[in-house]
């Protein structure tokens, strides 16, 4: 990404509250190759733990790639990313737990730079979130929503809830769960989730309801639509 500097130049290290443009955070998060996670989010910088809690972050996320994994592979024209780096904007170079995006060549609004990275929103992101009171849930959610990521979603494991944002006239908005305790996705249609099984760590219901929305009408025209623009 970043040509590699004269030997006698000294790249200064990422601290916690730097305030960078993105292209010095990259400069500088790229000399530190054992830096595991480090994000840009409104001009400042964030560095993430190395360690990661098993039941407060792990299985969550795993959770959730096994949901969002099932769905793209029935879903052709669309991809899932695991923790990928995302250039947003000036400010903010965030690493999301994860990204469905529909790929470029079927229209999707973001697109992969000349050096592999995602440009611009991908459609949805996800954030495992330990509580309320995380990154996620502030100046992040605000980076997303004024760049136009469509739908985000937070999970706060410790405070046992789950908020599914979608974007409507430029603001974020929460989606309601039907009758059933079922959210379904706005923009990728068929991308159901029965968020109580969820929250309980019950998988086998969980996917049982997205196998009901991979069924539906509306995700066999999104399918079709999908090949249709690629």
């Amino acid at each position: 990404m970043v040509k590699t500097p004269p030997q006698n130049q000294t790249i200064p290290l990422l601290e916690n509250g730097d305030k960078l443009t993105r292209c010095e955070f990259e400069r500088r998060y790229n000399a530190m190759p054992h830096l595991k996670k480090a994000e840009l989010i409104e001009g400042i910088v964030y560095i993430m733990p190395a360690a990661l809690r098993f039941r407060s972050h792990g299985q969550p996320h795993a959770w959730i790639l096994t949901w969002l994994g099932t769905y793209e592979a029935a879903t052709p024209g669309v991809s899932l990313g695991i923790e990928p780096t995302v250039r947003l904007d000036l400010d903010n170079e965030p690493q999301p737990d994860a990204v469905l995006l529909i790929n470029p060549e079927a229209g999707g609004q973001a697109r992969l730079s000349e050096d592999d990275y995602i440009e611009d929103a991908p459609e949805l992101i996800v954030e495992i979130a330990a509580s309320s009171v995380a990154i996620d849930l502030h100046a992040k959610k605000q980076a997303y929503r004024r760049n136009g990521v469509k739908e985000y979603i937070v999970w706060q494991v410790l405070d046992e809830k789950l908020s599914w944002f979608h974007l409507e006239q430029g603001e974020y908005l929460e989606l309601a769960t039907d009758s059933s305790g079922i959210l379904r996705s706005r923009v990728f249609p068929g991308l159901w989730l029965v968020v109580a099984e969820l929250l309980a760590g019950n998988m086998q219901p969980v996917l049982t309801i997205l196998q009901a929305g991979l069924q539906s009408p509306e995700h066999a025209a999104f399918v079709e639509k999908l090949a249709d623009l690629g």
